[in-house]
């Protein structure tokens, strides 16, 4: 099993410019967006372990409520998460199980490789259109959590869809570029 961890520095490789100007481009991009999700991602796990830090003092040291410090950590990380998806996809991050991997040989691990980023592609599409859907409906009626808090609830569907739709994009650009690498394409 693969976690990305085992690796001292993750880079992407590069697309050759001459030969894919607008895939590299494109992909070009793609990594300055995620080198400033990466940062704002980071500040978001920070604040959400601050909320909940000061929650725990303010309920259990000074016994005063608290109503908005879960909700508000819970969205903090959940945009962490999904901001920081493509990200992670650019550099093949996630949890992989190198079983078939290894025993597929060059042109056995391109093609599973294409064919997974293509299932991710439609699954990820799907999840992104849907979450665009339930952000604009969250927008037009004004749809808000059923805390006493209450923040409106397009906010975290806006995040998701945004994550989501960059996730899409930087599988595409997988997809249209694995050719160009041989199926070396990390």
């Amino acid at each position: 099993m693969s976690h990305g961890f085992e690796l001292a520095k993750v880079e992407p490789e590069r697309l050759d410019a001459a030969a894919f100007p607008v895939a590299a481009a494109f992909d070009h991009a793609l990594k300055l967006v995620n080198k400033v999700v990466y940062v704002v991602s980071s500040l978001a796990i920070v604040a959400a372990s601050l909320i909940l830090t000061s929650s725990v003092i303010v309920r259990y040291v000074f016994h005063a409520p608290t109503d908005w410090q879960d909700e508000a950590s819970v969205f903090l990380l959940v945009g962490a998460i999904f901001m920081s998806a493509a990200g992670v996809q650019a550099v093949r991050g996630h949890v992989a199980i190198d079983l078939f991997a290894n025993r597929l040989g060059l042109v056995g691990e391109r093609i599973r490789r294409v064919i997974i980023d293509v299932a991710s592609l439609a699954f990820c599409a799907f999840f992104a259109w849907k979450s665009w859907m339930l952000c604009h409906e969250a927008w037009v009626d004004d749809q808000v959590t059923s805390s006493t808090w209450g923040p409106p609830l397009w906010i975290p569907y806006a995040v998701m869809s945004i994550g989501m739709t960059l996730l899409c994009l930087q599988i595409t650009l997988q997809v249209f570029t694995a050719k160009a690498h041989g199926g070396k394409r990390s």
